[in-house]
């Protein structure tokens, strides 16, 4: 009887291995459709219902074209902030279905595993921000600015979702079910979310209120968004610093961010996946 032989192992850099990782998650959303509905349905349930239903109770200053056109860079900002949630759901469900342990016992680094799921969770952000372009020009959005500052508006919604994956990947490391996950992100993203100009401005809110929202880092990611579309004007000179000077600010934000979580978040993981 002949011996079978076992396959040579072949040993690939980690951009091969995170494609591969990448691949993976994009094909189960492909095979569970419906888990597309939080980038799909969802953000266009929230446009038309605060574009139709709040948005003749809203007034809002510097807008072109009223509530409707200034309301979407709020919900964008929101479904990339969202980013975070998804991480945090799909790592911990990869760790307690023993998915992690299985990709330990392979010749992987194990960064692509979170490489892999922080590429996966952008992708899908981001279609999220493709279908809310599309539905905020049914209800009247529109560009008004040059290529290049609707580009960059783009691209700070990518960064922030980058900056918001760490915050997943710590809060996905840390706590033991999807559960507990779905209690601290709510928890922790709507409030973040709402306090802010995301929905409405800041300038009638009470006074500490206006400041938390003012400073709130999705406020400058909103405004800036805003004026780089040509959605708004600039802010009033007795506005937060943020808020005068936003792409910078949120820049600044989203570097702050990941190198604060970063660390702490590697740190998480290495600890819940060896113990």
């Amino acid at each position: 009887m002949t011996a079978l032989e076992r396959p040579a192992i072949r040993h690939t850099s980690l951009a091969r291995q995170s494609w591969a990782i990448t691949r993976r998650n994009l094909i189960h959303i492909r095979r569970m459709p419906e888990m597309l509905l939080d980038v799909t349905l969802q953000p266009v349930m929230f446009v038309l219902l605060f574009a139709y239903v709040f948005g003749g109770a809203i007034s809002v200053q510097g807008a072109a074209d009223g509530y409707r056109e200034w309301l979407l860079g709020g919900i964008m900002a929101q479904t990339m902030a969202f980013a975070s949630f998804i991480v945090a759901v799909g790592l911990t469900a990869d760790i307690d279905k023993g998915i992690v342990d299985r990709m330990r016992s392979l010749p992987i680094h194990l960064g692509a595993v979170l490489v892999g799921r922080s590429l996966s969770s952008l992708v899908h952000s981001s279609l999220g921000i493709v279908v809310m372009s599309f539905t905020g020009l049914v209800v009247g959005w529109r560009i008004r600015g040059s290529l290049l500052d609707a580009v960059t508006a783009y691209g700070l919604l990518v960064l922030w979702a980058f900056a918001m994956i760490w915050i997943g990947i710590l809060v996905g490391s840390t706590m033991r079910s999807v559960e507990a996950v779905n209690g601290v992100m709510f928890t922790v993203m709507f409030p973040l979310t709402f306090l802010s100009n995301a929905f409405a401005p800041t300038e009638r809110m009470p006074e500490v209120l206006r400041v938390v929202a003012e400073w709130n880092p999705i406020s400058a990611l909103v405004q800036g968004v805003r004026e780089l579309w040509g959605n708004t004007t600039p802010v009033a000179s007795d506005a937060a610093l943020p808020l005068q000077h936003p792409v910078l600010a949120t820049v600044l934000w989203c570097i702050g961010i990941t190198v604060l979580v970063a660390p702490m978040a590697l740190r998480a993981f290495k600890r819940r996946t060896q113990d």
